[in-house]
């Protein structure tokens, strides 16, 4: 299957020259009057090296058939993270280059889904939104409206995260797994 580079999204895989490469980070430009472009970070699941590459907006990327399975984030002890197969209840562990930045959004019981090429786990996928408590933040600042002053707090996952200023210890947030932002307040 064949995409645009501007449909290119964190996580995804892709085969470039015979390679198949994970989408670690990816930036789309368009500076002034020239022609779009995608700056993009790549994961070679070959090697595990890192490498950098700029994609015109118009190239068109290969994209290999990539298989989702079901699995349920169980427990962590140091760089370990044991995840459950949701259907034949097996328990794995995945490397940290496949774990990558989900750690910082996921609890106990949470379900992720775990791509495979050739049946072979390349990345983890998060829900788009998670809901995460607040552990420790700064005061609020007495008059202050929610304007753009907004301050840090860290998350039961240990995750820093900019939020409003009326955002205070135990309050549940939703954050955006793509951008580590702040969306709402949770009831």
């Amino acid at each position: 299957m064949m995409i645009k580079a501007t449909d290119i999204r964190r996580g995804m895989v892709i085969t470039m020259e015979g390679v198949n490469f994970v989408v670690v980070d990816f930036a789309h430009h368009t500076p002034g009057n020239l022609r779009a472009m995608v700056q993009t970070k790549l994961r070679n699941m070959n090697s595990g090296s890192l490498i950098e590459k700029r994609l015109r907006s118009v190239d068109q990327i290969e994209v290999p058939y990539v298989e989702t399975k079901e699995y349920e984030y169980l427990w962590s002890q140091g760089d370990e993270h044991v995840f459950m197969d949701c259907e034949t209840f097996d328990q794995l562990s995945f490397p940290p280059e496949i774990v990558g930045t989900a750690m910082e959004f996921l609890l106990p019981n949470s379900k992720v889904m775990v791509m495979y090429v050739a049946e072979k786990a390349v990345s983890i996928d998060v829900p788009a939104l998670v809901d995460l408590k607040v552990t420790d933040t700064d005061p609020s600042i007495k008059g202050a409206t929610a304007t753009n002053q907004y301050k840090d707090a860290t998350l039961e996952t240990g995750l820093k995260v900019k939020v409003p200023p009326f955002i205070g210890p135990g309050e549940k947030i939703r954050i955006d797994t793509r951008t580590s932002e702040y969306v709402e307040r949770v009831k």
